[in-house]
């Protein structure tokens, strides 16, 4: 039986757990109070209450977690703090019963308020936090949203930063980045009403330029059909990208992470459970018990040692780019020799848990891993200096500036 220590922890293969000393998330070895934030206002509510229900249970196997509070963000952008162990369907109709009603707020003080009872009644404080595990997919909750607000609260979080959000979220800025390092990308432009035919011929693919997880995708046989279904479609009216759609071109995907150093996962080749279907969709990763983890795939992955290597090759680079931070995912295209980076996916789908099997990681162990990058490695840094009154003892009169 192989053996992974990890700061003072120790995993077998089967992933039992033993303590061998303190983890340090905390000053003194105190027991850490972690937060899970899950759900929010996107398409990808209901998978990032999977993940999040994960990630609070993987928790409890960690060593020195004391408090895990379930921090559940409805589709309406309400907060409340739900019970820990309850199951994803005590979610189908909102917030399950004994839920508590808490809020985000920033500034001195701020962060997550929730209501305390003492002997001479209740009053609110902020709730005591070292750090949050982001579970949030899509929409506000990995598009920097959340993250700045955290940034602002002071909030150690676990994932990308404000800046990483938005370039993993944002297909043409993420495209651009790509090209700019000599990455090779399908062609992807942006679709709009006046938009320019494109110089490639079809049939198309149209993505929302803002999303993830193959929801609003479609492929066309013409650009005016998929030019006319910018107005029909929900998911594309924040913007939309066109791409030659290349039929014989299938799914790669690795995960990789940069704390406590570069490491990457198992490759995996999702499959298309559909009949007929054109793209991996939606339902093909995440409609099953357990999300990513239990979707149809080959993993690893039977392809051959020349693609690995690139894969193994350019994945790095890819996450260097983009600053990753956390676990991130990196998606790719490929027709068995050629390769093409797709998309990276920031907070992937049950924190892409289920790829760390070369190099065997148990799921506390990358948790815990999450926590310790999220404590010593801050997502902003905010200064003053130079902010000293010499601009301001000799600005002499506002009016006259604006004369």
């Amino acid at each position: 039986m192989s053996r992974l220590t990890l700061r003072g922890l120790s995993f077998d293969d089967r992933g039992a757990l033993g303590i061998t000393g303190a983890i340090g998330l905390r000053a003194g070895g105190a027991p850490a109070r972690v937060g899970v934030i899950f759900g929010g206002p996107s398409p990808e509510h209901d998978v990032s209450i999977l993940t999040g229900l994960q990630a609070a249970r993987g928790l409890r196997s960690a060593p020195n977690i004391g408090e895990i509070r379930s921090l559940y963000w409805t589709k309406t952008g309400e907060w409340f703090e739900t019970p820990n162990g309850l199951e994803a369907s005590e979610y189908l109709s909102g917030p399950p019963n004994g839920s508590t009603p808490v809020h985000l707020g920033v500034g001195a003080g701020g962060g997550f308020i929730t209501r305390k009872s003492g002997r001479f009644g209740s009053k609110e404080g902020p709730m005591e936090l070292d750090a949050v595990i982001i579970c949030c997919h899509g929409g506000p909750g990995e598009d920097g949203s959340l993250q700045g607000v955290l940034d602002l609260c002071g909030i150690p979080y676990t994932g990308p930063t404000l800046a990483g959000a938005l370039i993993g979220m944002d297909k043409l800025v993420f495209s651009a980045l790509m090209s700019s390092a000599w990455l090779q990308m399908l062609p992807r432009l942006p679709l709009f009403d006046g938009s320019q035919v494109p110089s490639f011929p079809g049939p198309y693919i149209v993505k929302p330029r803002f999303g993830g997880s193959s929801i609003g995708i479609e492929v066309f046989s013409d650009y005016q059909s998929a030019r006319a279904r910018l107005r029909v479609n929900p998911h594309l009216r924040r913007g939309a990208v066109l791409e030659p759609y290349q039929p014989e071109l299938f799914d790669l995907q690795i995960a990789v992470r940069m704390w406590p150093e570069i490491q990457l996962s198992a490759i995996e080749k999702p499959l298309r459970t559909r009949a007929g279907g054109e793209i991996l969709a939606y339902a093909d990763k995440y409609v099953g018990s357990e999300g990513m983890s239990t979707a149809p795939s080959e993993l690893p992955a039977r392809i051959s040692p020349e693609l690995e290597v690139q894969i193994r090759t350019v994945a790095p680079e890819v996450a260097q780019l983009c600053n990753v931070r956390g676990v991130a995912r990196i998606d790719f295209l490929s027709d068995g020799d050629a390769l093409y980076v797709n998309e990276i996916n920031t907070i992937p789908g049950s924190l892409a848990r289920h790829l760390w099997i070369d190099p065997h990681l148990p799921f506390p162990a990358l948790l815990l891993e999450l926590l310790g990058e999220a404590i010593a490695r801050p997502s902003a840094a905010f200064t003053t200096a130079g902010a000293d009154g010499s601009v301001l003892r000799v600005a002499g009169s506002i009016g006259g500036k604006l004369g």
